[in-house]
């Protein structure tokens, strides 16, 4: 089966990676012009230019069904496409997830809890959003942002306009701030016969906006946890009808309850780990999921962590001299906070872990301190 992929990044390198063992093959369709998957084929899509449709018509003519790894794409485009060829998950997936108003509504109307929040239109109500809901709070674009970027944080109502005038975005979503003990995600996969497996939860350590470490599983979280974030995740699969990897972000609090910050309609940074900690990893998960093949099992291998290669590269040979350190990169150039590999550490209990993290993150240029809430 050749497998259409919407972008052409790293995560759709992983996705052929996991795909060629099932005898896949890959087509990309790249909408930036500047692709970097380095594997199968791939053709560019110039969307400013509206004839480029036989472009288009080359993609749609080899491929059987069409995926994506990356959300931020006109949903006119996802839904052409899927008048011509089956696109899993779908147009509805991609849209409500690329529109941070229309996610939040889905959260409130499934009942899974969000921090607070108001939409605003302008620097004058985003100055009466901060002060009704406490300051600081985040302002975010509403399409568009991710990694960090068109964000603010506002610790005072008076940084209101120059927050709106640095995001440059006509509509915001504005939050409060949570006092939260980690941030966690959890990754489900839900097959076209609406089978759902779930991974275990990991626990995720941002820099600027940026992954720089995931750890699964987590050695002290509650059953019910799991369970609660599970029933969360499950209901946004069944209510968009969807098919393959779905991540949900998450805020645990210190009483134990999860608020939904975003989620991803794709594969994900935060379950890299199963590429080598899980018995099925995420991309070959998806891959199940969408030829509607039997989906895997889901359960970690080991404890695991997986550790972000961010702006430069540290020695290969030094990495791979730690004990089960597992590297995959990405083929890229280095440039100030680009991801440009990934790094997976095993080990048989949380301890021996954190040592492996720890000396691993030694190796890397500029990498934060690792730091989990179970230490």
């Amino acid at each position: 089966m050749n497998i259409g992929v919407l972008g052409a990044g790293q995560l759709g390198r992983m996705l052929a990676l996991a795909g060629y063992p099932l005898a896949n093959r890959f087509t990309f369709l790249d909408t930036t012009g500047h692709p970097s998957a380095g594997i199968g084929e791939v053709i560019i899509l110039n969307l400013d230019e509206e004839p480029d449709r036989r472009h288009l018509e080359a993609f749609l003519e080899k491929v059987d069904l069409v995926t994506y790894e990356f959300e931020h794409l006109p949903v006119s485009l996802v839904q052409a496409i899927e008048e011509v060829k089956p696109v899993y998950p779908s147009s509805e997936a991609i849209r409500v997830c690329q529109n941070r108003a229309e996610e939040k509504a889905l959260f409130d109307r499934l009942g899974i809890p969000t921090p607070a929040y108001r939409l605003v239109e302008s620097a004058e109500a985003l100055e009466a959003a901060a002060r009704e809901l406490g300051c600081p709070v985040v302002a975010k674009s509403v399409t568009e942002g991710y990694d960090g970027k068109g964000q603010a944080v506002i610790r005072d109502p008076s940084e209101a306009a120059d927050a709106w005038r640095s995001i440059k975005h006509p509509r915001l979503i504005v939050e409060a701030f949570v006092d939260f003990v980690r941030e966690v995600s959890i990754i489900a996969v839900r097959g076209r016969d609406g089978q759902v497996a779930f991974y275990p939860m990991a626990e995720n350590q941002h820099l600027d906006g940026i992954l720089r470490y995931s750890i699964a599983p987590m050695p002290d979280l509650d059953d019910s946890v799991q369970q609660t974030a599970d029933g969360y995740i499950r209901a946004l699969l069944d209510e968009l009808d969807y098919v393959g990897v779905l991540t949900l972000e998450l805020f645990q609090t210190r009483d134990g309850g999860l608020l939904a910050n975003e989620m991803a309609p794709r594969v994900h940074n935060s379950g890299h780990w199963s590429i080598d900690g899980a018995v099925t990893s995420q991309f070959e998960n998806h891959l199940r999921a969408i030829q509607g093949l039997p989906l895997g099992d889901t359960s970690a291998r080991m404890p695991t962590c997986m550790v972000n290669v961010i702006g430069r590269e540290g020695e290969a040979a030094e990495i791979l001299t730690l004990p089960d350190a597992h590297l995959h990169r990405y083929d890229k150039s280095e440039r100030p906070g680009r991801k440009l590999a990934h790094v997976n550490l095993l080990a048989p209990t949380h301890d021996a872990l954190l040592e492996r993290v720890r000396a691993c993150a030694a190796l890397l240029p500029d990498a934060p301190a690792p730091c989990f809430s179970f230490e």
